[in-house]
């Protein structure tokens, strides 16, 4: 497809309406991703969970994603990407209505099996619209065309934010003297039975909207894509792909920046509370506010692409991670927090850009190979627990953020240097 129909140069003429739908998929998976970092500091308090335990929830969440990364995309290629979509959404809806019987039950580890089943259905929802958003358009605008599309991901995530910090968070924190004074009267249980059912109407609604949007596409038509001309009889190994150095190192690439992402995002209000002493509220308005950088600097990222490589400008803000991830390391108080706040603007460019250069010159191995970039998610389920329990051994959660200054360091080499394509892909 040529950049003459091609809307802003990236944004197919003829498929405006459905590119437009799919891209709005990237809003609506932000808002549960990023809801875990709201759960994590509510289940804190109403479970009573150690940092460590705490962590566990974006493993149950993350472990969805490698384990369906692959069965995602062998129905997206068995069927279609309609398909694939809308069986990620009704997956995610089941898995935020099972918050309910959860919350009734009380039991964290039935919490843990509902995170697990709407990740599960997202997984779907990435390894479809990333491929289909890159597919449907000119090579040459795959990373434009993407960042734009994810883009729209930080705003779901700060409406998930948001709507935590609003709805979940009852601003109610008892000291020590408190809790024990409760305790003796009877009224501890009460409070955490309470403060546990907080989670349940976000998730329902959530729930409702996802089937909403499921219906809304089962009526669209949805435009053949580059990748559905090739041989469909082509069976992709993993041998097949170790052919791209490009490739296999952009997926470790995505596992690092996995990690540090979440880790980062889902340790960020405790980082306030430890270094500031702010209430709960106020710390989730910080992370609200990061993620709106986040949302800014893909948006902006679309844009300083047309002028400078989409490699190089992610070298360029890997290594200004590293210093601030430095700074909030060295500088645990207000500086490190927004230094750590920062991050989130220079680390938003890392995950549409990786995806797009890893899988670059693929041909036929492109949506297997979509599948393992989307499987490196896993990143974001490892990283988490260790996080917590560095900062459970050293007391201290700055000293835990070299988790996420090693994930940067790797991502910045990736993209100076083990992103280059081999020469025999450059002359084809």
């Amino acid at each position: 497809m040529s950049n003459n129909r091609e809307l802003l140069g990236f944004i197919p003429r003829d498929n405006v309406i459905s590119f437009s739908l799919v891209t709005m998929l990237f809003l609506i998976w932000g808002i549960p991703n990023n809801m875990n970092d709201v759960l994590i500091t509510q289940f804190m308090k109403s479970f009573e969970l150690t940092r460590f335990q705490a962590g566990l929830i974006q493993s149950a969440f993350y472990m969805g994603y490698f384990l369906f990364a692959i069965p995602s995309a062998l129905v997206i290629k068995r069927y279609s990407y309609k398909v694939g979509l809308c069986l990620g959404l009704l997956f995610f809806a089941a898995g935020c209505f099972l918050f309910w019987p959860a919350a009734i039950v009380g039991k964290y580890e039935y919490f843990l099996f509902a995170l697990f089943v709407i990740a599960s259905g997202l997984t779907f929802l990435e390894t479809g619209a990333n491929m289909f958003i890159v597919e449907m358009g000119s090579s040459a605008s795959a990373e434009r065309r993407l960042n734009f599309s994810q883009a729209f991901n930080p705003i779901g995530a700060v409406l998930g934010v948001l709507l935590g910090t609003l709805f979940i968070f009852s601003g109610i924190e008892h000291d020590a003297s408190k809790i024990e004074a409760m305790k003796i009267t009877g009224q501890y249980e009460i409070y955490l039975q309470e403060e546990t059912m907080r989670v349940v109407m976000p998730y329902l609604v959530l729930g409702g909207c996802a089937v909403i949007w499921c219906a809304i596409l089962m009526f669209l038509k949805f435009p053949h894509t580059r990748d559905e001309f090739d041989d469909s009889e082509h069976k992709t190994t993993f041998k097949d792909l170790l052919q791209y150095p490009h490739f296999y190192k952009g997926v470790i690439s995505q596992f690092f920046y996995c990690g540090a992402q979440t880790c980062t995002w889902s340790f960020f209000i405790t980082y306030v509370q430890d270094f500031t002493g702010q209430p709960e509220k106020v710390a989730g308005y910080f992370l609200t506010g990061t993620l709106v950088a986040f949302g800014v600097g893909r948006f902006s990222a679309t844009y300083l692409m047309k002028f400078i490589s989409p490699s190089k400008l992610m070298g360029i803000y890997g290594f200004i991670n590293i210093l601030l991830v430095g700074i909030g390391i060295l500088m645990p108080g207000i500086i490190g927090v927004w230094a750590i706040f920062f991050t989130s603007f220079f680390m938003s460019l890392m995950y549409p850009t990786n995806f797009a250069l890893s899988i670059r010159e693929l041909g036929r191995n492109a949506k297997f190979a979509g599948s393992i970039m989307v499987m490196a998610i896993v990143g974001g389920a490892i990283f988490p627990p260790l996080m917590g329990y560095i900062a459970e051994k050293s007391t201290s959660m700055a000293v835990a953020m070299v988790v996420p200054l090693i994930g940067y360091a790797y991502i910045t080499y990736y993209a100076l240097y083990g992103s280059k394509l081999k020469q025999e892909l450059i002359a084809q």
